[in-house]
């Protein structure tokens, strides 16, 4: 009996042993399981565009690696193919991001500060804990497939959905901290859905439009207007808010495509000791220093694929959501706050300096391996980039911001765009950590 009883005990004791050991490795795979979700939890997200173009906007059908135009968006296709599920109660959820988007936007214009009380007072779906987007967030549903709008109108309505124009400008939470033309030190960032820009407009209405609303009429189908075949724009989706009607008059006015959810965009840089900087939200990692020379797009491309960086050869031009994805909205050159004047990127990284056309000291435009065009239709003669520095007009004066979105000309003899070109812009390298 003794013995009986004395393996009896010992066989709890194992079991117990044993329950313990598989609950500590359960907590064990637990506690990996979470911290693996603070890693990479900056998902970036595909631009859509899967064809590359040559310098003169052609399609090119057959490039190969080791072709001087190779290395273009459409070559690595990175990033997450854009996902959504749209409701019955005018709200669309990005599946990648989790975020949840007002579908229909807002027909009436508002200044910057009514259109974050507009975001912050709306119920819609049940929820009232609506915002608005940073732009990253907002560029994140960004499509480059087409253009014209950039926006896939399947899962997001615009203000107009018969006809497109520039007046699509959509703000953001993110302002500008330098000084702009046109809206001084009240400038605050937007998304142009139409024409694929982020640009710092005057963040308050000017004292002389009076009651006027939103952005400017659209009567006609004037250049960059694009009517959008075959598509429904009756269908059972809840109606806009407001009456519905174009907007007409203060064109310092934008519009409101709420939010709501955890914010997303926010990066994680690690000095890597190499020249080299690894962004642990993105799983991307970044050259330090830049090209310190600027160069057209070809040669901006077979600069990156030929870099030999620490050791890596899989360098490649960034993509325009992957380069928009490191900008820092927090610097300017010229802040207001001189603790956060520079470059509009976190001071992690090394930026060249330049003289702009005003004489001023400046940062670079960067090229991203992205092409762009001015209408839809149209051959893809430009190529996205990101201002690091201020987004000039001719002049050489601060137009859009640092941290804007604009496209360039892929070579100094290509058609010009809406001014400003530079052609030569510099290179900031990325790849994906292994």
């Amino acid at each position: 009996m003794k013995i009986f009883k004395n393996n009896s005990l010992l066989a709890i004791i194992i079991s117990l042993l044993f329950a313990t050991s598989l609950q500590y490795c359960s907590d064990k795979k637990k506690e990996l399981k979470t911290v693996k979700t603070e890693v990479n939890n900056y998902v970036q997200i595909a631009t859509g565009q899967i064809s590359s173009y040559g310098e003169d906007g052609q399609v090119i059908a057959t490039l190969q690696q080791g072709d001087s135009l190779y290395g273009q968006d459409a070559n690595y296709l990175k990033g997450k193919k854009m996902s959504y599920q749209k409701s019955e109660d005018g709200i669309t959820n990005d599946v990648n991001t989790g975020l949840m988007w007002q579908e229909i936007p807002t027909s009436e214009g508002f200044d910057w500060q009514g259109a974050k009380d507009y975001a912050e007072n709306l119920e819609l779906g049940g929820y009232d804990d609506w915002r608005l987007p940073t732009a990253k967030e907002l560029y994140s549903i960004s499509n480059f497939s087409e253009g014209w709008p950039y926006l896939d109108t399947t899962y997001f309505s615009l203000v107009n959905n018969d006809f497109v124009d520039k007046s699509e400008q959509y703000w953001t939470s993110n302002k500008y901290v330098g000084h702009t033309e046109e809206g001084q030190y009240t400038a605050v960032f937007g998304v142009n859905h139409a024409t694929g820009h982020i640009k710092a407009y005057a963040g308050e209405e000017p004292k002389d439009m009076k009651d006027r609303k939103g952005p400017p009429p659209s009567g006609e189908n004037l250049q960059g207007q694009e009517r959008l075949e075959g598509k429904d724009t009756e269908g059972n989706r809840p109606p806009p808010p407001g009456n519905g009607e174009r907007p007409t008059g203060n064109p310092m006015l934008k519009h409101v495509r709420a939010v709501r959810g955890a914010v997303y965009g926010s990066n994680d840089f690690k000095d890597n000791g190499n020249e080299t900087i690894t962004d642990k939200a993105t799983g991307l990692m970044w050259s330090k220093n830049d090209s310190g020379t600027g160069l057209d797009w070809k040669n901006a491309l077979v600069y990156a694929e030929d870099s030999k960086l620490a050791g890596h050869s899989d360098w490649c031009l960034p993509n325009i959501k992957e380069l928009q994805g490191i900008v820092d909205y927090d610097y300017a050159p010229g802040a207001q706050d001189t603790s956060k004047e520079g470059p509009a990127i976190n001071p992690i990284f090394n930026s060249s300096e330049i003289t702009n056309e005003n004489g001023d000291i400046d940062y670079p435009y960067f090229w991203s391996s992205t092409s762009a065009r001015f209408q839809k239709g149209k051959p893809y003669y430009y190529a996205w980039y990101v201002s690091f520095g201020r987004a000039v007009n001719n002049q050489g004066l601060d137009f859009h911001g640092a941290g804007a979105v604009r496209f360039d000309t892929k070579h100094e003899n290509g058609p010009a765009s809406e001014g400003g070109e530079r052609y030569y812009n510099y290179i900031r390298l990325v790849r994906n950590v292994e």
